[in-house]
């Protein structure tokens, strides 16, 4: 077994995590009293901010294993991720949803960056092990 192959739990975890967070997410906006303006914008924001992370994570592996990378590109991904974070924060900030919710929906959000990381890392690991 290579050393940096995921094992199959390691990897299973991630989707499993990454399926929960965007489930939850989307089943929270889905159910929301918002209208449909709104719901757009935090599922815009959502899809956002998961390529950012993925970017983020791509980028700075392909750098770290000496792959060419445009300093400007990893400027523009790491700009990308904290405006999604950004976007949601002040949306939510703003917006006229109990504490609760308002939770629910960063946890959720934080959750499925987080697991689309690990899984396209976990993806990448594997490739690379074959």
């Amino acid at each position: 077994m290579n050393a940096n192959k995921p094992t199959k739990a390691f990897f299973i975890a991630s989707v499993i995590a990454l399926l929960t967070g965007f489930a939850a997410y989307i089943t929270g906006l889905l159910n929301a009293d918002m209208p449909l303006n709104e719901k757009g914008y935090y599922f815009a924001v959502f899809l956002f901010g998961l390529f950012a992370a993925v970017s983020v994570q791509k980028t700075v592996r392909d750098k770290m294993e000496g792959i060419q990378t445009t300093k400007i590109y990893l400027m523009l991904c790491w700009f990308g991720l904290g405006a999604a974070i950004a976007l949601l924060v002040i949306g939510l900030v703003n917006a006229n949803l109990l504490l609760s919710e308002k939770g629910f929906y960063g946890m959720a959000f934080v959750l499925s960056l987080f697991a689309a990381t690990t899984v396209q890392k976990n993806v990448r690991d594997n490739a690379a092990a074959e």
